[in-house]
């Protein structure tokens, strides 16, 4: 359809209502902006929006929920960064009817660039991955109270787990203020209710890996060092499909482990990190890295190699940037990371079986699950066997073949 013949409709999202303000391919205001509550938005667009409009919203905490309202009335609907969009179109003067046809504007004259819209399956692994972070960071905060507690009074720790039910007694016994022991008492009780929680989140979240959204790619990064199930889930829902990153490089970007670049003129620079994208796949990447670099021979020694020449904060950093173009690498091609060491992804992918009883919910023995796995990785056919805690454990015969990037 000829843009002169359509309308490009901008909406300015906020928490109780939304601007809605509209131009034609002319630039010419169609629709001056005007405020619409989201109570009573539905039915408002279905009585004003046009099949033939072209929409542009940014992404924010409604934006999923009006872009998958609206796919349904209009011909379009663009989701786009409030980054990129302040980039391109930065004013001295601010109001929600500028920025309405400011975005208008911007969408008219198709120069806004777009954002992936994540599919169902994808917003939902984010939320339980998120919902699990602010779990486990309200748990850090109880146990650093009770920590600063512990501190104030110069008391030495009790041996064993210091927030564990069998120091309950030794907590109690503590002199302290009645006020601070009160307190203590809940901040314990605290502990042990989100201790629950945050099990039966992880248990969806080890359901949701053998699911037939990510069941097919979750293997091909728990075998990878530093990596397991909630990492690799963390992973997953970050980047959403591998496909949409025609390069490594460009998932080091969304990531914001590439590093900060100024080549102009005679002035050549590099600097830290951009930190500019997903925070949780950053956080995760780095975290992978500090337990690869201990347990894997090949990362330990990049990690040694890199300290030497940047120091110990940048090299970590380096490993876990390195570790993304593999995880690029392993989830594009499908196969077996070629630094693997078969035995060490065996135990990795047992952890997975026995980790919230997945491999007895799905039916099968821990050994079935890792030979499954394996065969899905294409490797360890010549591993009748391994041991994981002290115990050796037969393998079933393999089914597939060996492949390896």
């Amino acid at each position: 359809m000829s843009d002169s013949l359509r309308r490009f409709v901008a909406l300015d999202l906020h928490k109780s209502y939304v601007v809605v303000g509209a131009v034609d391919g002319q630039q010419q205001v169609v629709l001056n902006p005007r405020r619409v509550q989201l109570s009573s938005f539905e039915s408002w667009a279905k009585k004003h929006l046009n099949p033939t409009d072209a929409v542009v919203l940014e992404a924010g905490a409604n934006a999923w929920f009006i872009h998958d309202l609206l796919e349904r009335l209009v011909d379009t609907v663009t989701v786009v960064h409030p980054y990129h969009v302040k980039l391109i179109a930065a004013s001295m003067v601010k109001t929600d009817k500028i920025d309405t046809l400011i975005l208008a504007r911007l969408l008219a004259a198709n120069i806004l660039p777009a954002i992936w819209v994540p599919p169902m399956h994808v917003r939902e692994l984010r939320s339980l991955v998120s919902h699990r972070r602010r779990l486990v960071k309200q748990r850090s905060a109880a146990k650093n109270r009770l920590h600063s507690v512990l501190h104030r009074h110069s008391i030495v720790p009790a041996a064993g787990s210091l927030f564990s039910e069998s120091n309950c007694e030794w907590w109690n016994s503590l002199a302290i203020p009645s006020s601070e022991k009160l307190r203590a008492r809940q901040d314990l009780s605290i502990i042990d209710h989100l201790n629950v929680l945050i099990v039966e989140v992880e248990g969806e979240l080890a359901q949701l890996s053998k699911s037939k959204d990510w069941g097919d790619q979750a293997p091909f990064l728990i075998q990878l060092p530093g990596i397991g199930m909630l990492s690799a889930m963390t992973i997953l829902g970050a980047i959403g499909d591998i496909t949409r990153f025609p390069s490594s490089k460009k998932l080091v970007g969304y990531s914001g482990l590439g590093a900060r670049v100024h080549f102009s003129g005679r002035t050549r620079r590099t600097g830290g990190i951009t930190k500019q994208g997903r925070r949780e796949l950053r956080a995760v990447m780095v975290e992978s890295a500090w337990v690869a670099v201990r347990r894997h021979p090949h990362w330990r020694n990049e990690f040694a190699r890199l300290e030497k020449r940047i120091g110990k904060q940048k090299a970590i950093v380096a490993i876990a940037r390195k570790l993304l173009v593999v995880v690029w690498h392993v989830l594009t091609r499908q196969a077996v990371d070629r630094q693997a060491n078969v035995e060490a992804v065996a135990r990795s992918l047992m952890n997975w079986g026995a980790g919230h009883r997945l491999a007895t919910r799905l039916g099968m023995s821990q050994a079935e699950f890792v030979r499954r796995e394996l065969d899905r990785l294409g490797t360890g056919h010549s591993l009748p066997a391994f041991s994981y805690c002290g115990r050796a454990y037969k393998l079933p015969p393999p089914a597939a073949t060996e492949v390896q990037i």
